[in-house]
């Protein structure tokens, strides 16, 4: 019984690291690019345009 205490006091403990580190990364602003994503798929790597020229 003792096992299930302490596995349910690691797992909360793991939980609220998560938690942490999801609300540090969106209070320094990883996740603010929100125009990037949408507009990436648009335009072509840069790596096959130099492939391109150098055939």
């Amino acid at each position: 019984m003792s096992v299930i205490v302490i596995l349910i006091i690691v797992s909360v403990l793991v939980a609220g690291g998560f938690l942490l580190a999801f609300l540090w990364s969106v209070k320094t602003g990883q996740m603010d690019d929100d125009y990037t994503p949408s507009i990436r798929i648009l335009f072509d790597d840069e790596i096959k345009d130099l492939k391109k020229e150098k055939i």
